[in-house]
């Protein structure tokens, strides 16, 4: 069977769900290309208000070996197309206006564990494991992990993870706060669609004013966070979806965000 994308909708919620059962849901440039042209369209639909990935079969992303020994093979134009398209479905993934969450069953390892690094929450089941295995067979990290663990961690748990390679377990990962809540195991993706069901309620522009400034937060010094969440600010009470929010406090009631 040949590795896919699989696009489903759960109401307002969009649901990518890796599958590749040859490979453990690896990642390849096709359901690479597939992820970024998902995710276009769902930034484009009024309909879609926040976006889930998960893994078919129990498991979220590992590596494949076979595949890491097919990829040497290749001329070295070759390799780095292959990692540039990842890296961009990543970057699509990090910037993406609406919120992206991960829902991790089984193993998120390598480019998988960076792409749930990159999703802005992350739901994992309590036998759910990650890992870099990079340092294991040789090679550096991809998918942006050298960039987004020391972001989210001391310089020293984060290299501990991409210098060791070692599985570490979801609880861990939860303590250390890269991931957002624990399941059950096979319920990761039912607590990831609870999760972006309420923040489907919430309004949209809000919703991606604060992706924008967390995402840009760590290139600016706070001088130029506070300038930037003022114009956000500023944006944000000229839209109707504060008038809506602000008027259904008052009146105790559920707003109605477009």
């Amino acid at each position: 069977m040949t590795a896919e994308l699989q696009s489903t909708s759960h109401g307002q919620t969009l649901v990518l769900t890796l599958r590749a059962p040859e490979a453990r849901n690896a990642l390849d440039g096709a359901i690479c290309a597939a992820g970024i042209e998902a995710l276009g369209v769902a930034e484009r639909s009024d309909e879609v208000r926040s976006v889930v990935i998960t893994g078919a079969d129990g498991v979220f992303s590992a590596e494949s070996l076979e595949r890491l020994q097919a990829r040497r093979q290749q001329p070295a134009q070759a390799q780095a197309q292959g990692v540039e398209l990842l890296h961009h479905w990543v970057e699509a993934v990090r910037t993406h206006p609406k919120p992206v969450i991960a829902a991790v069953e089984g193993l998120a390892e390598g480019a998988g564990f960076s792409l749930a690094l990159a999703c802005d929450l992350v739901v994992a089941a309590r036998n759910a494991a990650f890992a870099m295995g990079g340092a294991r067979l040789g090679l550096p990290p991809a998918g942006g992990a050298s960039w987004s663990l020391p972001q989210s961690l001391a310089r020293q748990m984060a290299s501990e993870i991409l210098l060791c390679g070692e599985h570490i377990a979801a609880p861990r990962l939860h303590a250390l706060g890269l991931v957002n809540h624990l399941a059950e195991p096979g319920r990761a993706l039912h607590e990831a669609l609870a999760l972006a069901q309420r923040l489907n309620a919430r309004a949209p522009n809000a919703l991606a004013s604060i992706k924008e400034l967390v995402g840009d937060a760590p290139q600016r010094s706070f001088t130029e966070q506070l300038a930037h969440e003022r114009d956000h600010l500023v944006r944000g009470l000229r839209h109707a979806n504060a008038g809506e929010g602000i008027a259904a406090a008052l009146e105790k009631r559920t707003p109605n965000y477009k």
